[in-house]
């Protein structure tokens, strides 16, 4: 009788290869919420207050659940787990494919225990990235009327598309979809070609985001530094760049390109220029500083397991939050300087539409991108009858928030004297090095996408090698192999190419094209043809939108 009190399933081996958040599935209306698969107290290897590691065989249920899904028909209950199997109520720990097991308060609430409140606040804090900071360099290139413009359509266009990508599911007939994520959608229609299209356009979105933390963090990097060298020294140095006067100098560096493009500073007055000169020698922001981060975060990158990086998330929040303080006291500091010109331009104003309007389209097709993790986030909701309502709404607070900064940005910075043209890909090196503001700003950021980092690292292993190995962790070789080829990119870029508004309008309107446009319209025009209800305005309206999606890629090359 003893064996009677396991679990019928018990999972063996180890598998991290679905980085989402499994979602345990059950009848509604069975009162005990029987589950097929929980983590045992058995298998939790340690505790503490905040979490509770678990062994890595009971991590293999986060594939198991997929696979036993389909064995048989959502009607058939022969592979749900008897009442006499499960633990008691207390006793049940739900799997997190970081290794560790929550405990299950309650099942009364259907899918999760998130509020609506909560689930906003996760999309958008997922949804807030790097990309904030190159929207006043976009509606510089799409002209000011023409971006606001931009940034409206654009949120209005991802959202619907990202509300196809979860009613993807339940369009499928027959079938538990339950624990499907959106490439497993993509397989079941468009097959292996799908699912390796999705993986491909997937790792382009992660390896386009390591890239550009890597160009950021060198830039953060290289300029606190710079800031603490000179603060420490007591050294007095003036930017070889144009710039306005005063206490809020704001500067052109893109002016200074006719100058050797090392730090763009020269001694003004100091105790020690040998000491200053051979500072300046090894802290390069291009041909040393790139290579200081390998240190640090090549081996963070070979950690089985970025749990430890996990409890920063909060880190994104804080970050984002004080971007808009810096941008509200900036504004009200600098004021406004505005002149309405809507096809000429002059010395310090763009015109209001501009033909560059696609590298802001390219920007903010990353900048709204969530659709390959919208399933996961939304399945924690308490209430998925809101699923649609809160998802509008996080992405009307993500648009505000991107209006907001990119909006005040551009109509603060101070033409005349200095052109709008000077607005830089990243706006923070607008700000000298020695503004503390700035300073502080860098800081929080540069900590934050240090710790983001190894976690990013982790998803792309996780997705590659498992497809490729069956594991996401074959051998220390394996992943170090990988890690280098990442971090080599990231390196390279930082040293030829530190564009971050070029990389991210490159790599989003490359994933987007997949992601955003061109599969959930697919899908939908397939499930609708399949179910005999596909009308003729839907066919137009959603081929347009593939057309969109392609446009906006090819554009990115030509401009």
């Amino acid at each position: 009788m003893e064996e009677d009190t396991k679990p019928l399933l018990v999972p063996v081996g180890g598998d991290e290869s679905n980085y989402g958040i499994m979602s345990i599935q059950f009848n509604p209306e069975d009162f005990k919420c029987k589950r097929p698969f929980h983590v045992e107290p058995t298998n939790i290897v340690s505790v503490n207050d905040d979490m509770q590691r678990v062994t890595d065989e009971a991590s293999a249920m986060n594939k198991r659940i997929h696979y036993y899904s389909r064995l048989t028909s959502p009607a058939d209950r022969a592979l749900i787990a008897p009442d006499h199997v499960l633990p008691a109520p207390d006793e049940i720990y739900v799997y997190s494919p970081l290794g560790t097991a929550f405990k299950v308060d309650s099942c009364t609430d259907g899918y999760g225990k998130n509020s609506s409140i909560v689930t906003i606040f996760m999309i958008w804090n997922t949804m807030m990235g790097t990309s904030i900071l190159s929207i006043p360099w976009g509606i510089k290139q799409a002209g000011f009327t023409s971006g606001i413009i931009l940034i409206l359509l654009m949120g209005i266009l991802t959202l619907y598309c990202c509300y196809r990508v979860v009613k993807s599911r339940k369009m499928i007939p027959l079938l538990d979809t339950s624990n499907w994520e959106f490439p497993d959608v993509c397989k079941y229609y468009f097959g292996s070609f799908g699912q390796w299209s999705s993986l491909l356009f997937s790792m382009v979105s992660l390896v386009g985001a390591m890239v550009v933390y890597w160009v950021l963090m060198s830039n953060f990097l290289f300029n606190t530094g710079k800031f603490i060298y000179n603060f420490v020294h007591d050294v007095n140095v003036t930017d070889i760049v144009p710039g306005t006067n005063g206490s809020n100098k704001v500067i052109c560096p893109s002016a200074a390109s006719s100058h050797p493009p090392q730090n763009r500073s020269v001694m003004f007055s100091s105790g020690n220029d040998t000491g200053f000169e051979l500072f300046e020698k090894w802290w390069n922001k291009s041909q040393t500083v790139p290579f200081y981060l390998v240190a640090i975060l090549l081996p963070l990158l070979n950690l089985k397991s970025p749990s430890f990086f996990a409890k920063f998330n909060v880190l994104g929040t804080v970050s984002v939050v004080y971007l808009v303080l810096l941008v509200t006291v900036k504004a009200a500091r600098l004021g406004i300087h505005l002149e309405y010109n809507w096809f000429t331009e002059n010395d310090f104003f763009v015109p209001e539409f501009r033909i560059q309007f696609p590298q802001l389209t390219g920007v903010l097709t990353l900048a709204f991108f969530i659709h390959n993790c919208v399933i996961t986030l939304l399945q924690n909701n308490r209430n998925q009858e809101n699923n649609v309502r809160d998802l509008s709404i996080a992405y009307f607070l993500v648009g505000l928030t991107y209006l907001y900064v990119g909006v005040i940005i551009f109509a603060s910075f101070p033409s005349p004297p200095l052109s709008k043209e000077c607005i830089e890909q990243n706006f923070l090196d607008n700000f000298p090095s020695d503004d503390i503001m700035s300073f502080v700003a860098r800081i929080f950021l540069l900590f934050q996408m240090m710790t983001v980092y190894p976690l990013l690292g982790y998803l792309a292993r996780v997705q590659l090698l498992r497809q490729f190995f069956g594991n996401a962790y074959p051998s220390i070789f394996h992943v170090l192999i990988l890690n280098i080829a990442i971090v080599g990119a990231g390196v390279a870029m930082a040293i030829f190419y530190p564009n971050i508004g070029g990389i991210i309008r490159y790599s989003g309107a490359t994933c987007g094209l997949a992601f955003v446009f061109v599969y959930p319209s697919l899908i939908y025009l397939i499930s609708q043809h399949h179910a005999g209800r596909l009308t003729g305005p839907a066919l137009i309206i959603h081929i347009f939108i593939i057309l969109l999606g392609l446009a906006n890629l090819i554009a990115q090359f030509l401009l």
